[in-house]
């Protein structure tokens, strides 16, 4: 995402895999305007929902998301198969 890193609380992990699965859908579909809306909530629920952890609290991560602005064209490079979550 760019914008450091976020802890997740569990309840919140089937959401984001949804949604994940929803970019892969609509990468595969190449359909543009689904996969902006299913990225940008992913996005959202990230932010909404988890913990930003400061910069002076560095943590192995378990899954890198891509920046908020990454092109439908880069995404079908990250977002294949499992999506970034694998099931």
């Amino acid at each position: 995402m760019g914008e450091g890193q976020y802890r997740l609380p569990e309840a919140v992990h089937p959401r984001v895999n949804e949604l994940d699965n929803a970019v892969v859908a609509a990468v595969d579909k190449d359909d543009e305007d689904a996969f902006h809306a299913s990225f940008e909530e992913m996005l959202d629920v990230i932010r909404t929902e988890g913990e930003h952890l400061g910069d002076e609290e560095l943590e192995t991560s378990d899954v890198i998301v891509p920046p908020a602005d990454t092109s439908m064209a880069e995404a079908a490079a990250e977002f294949s198969g499992d999506g970034l979550i694998p099931d």
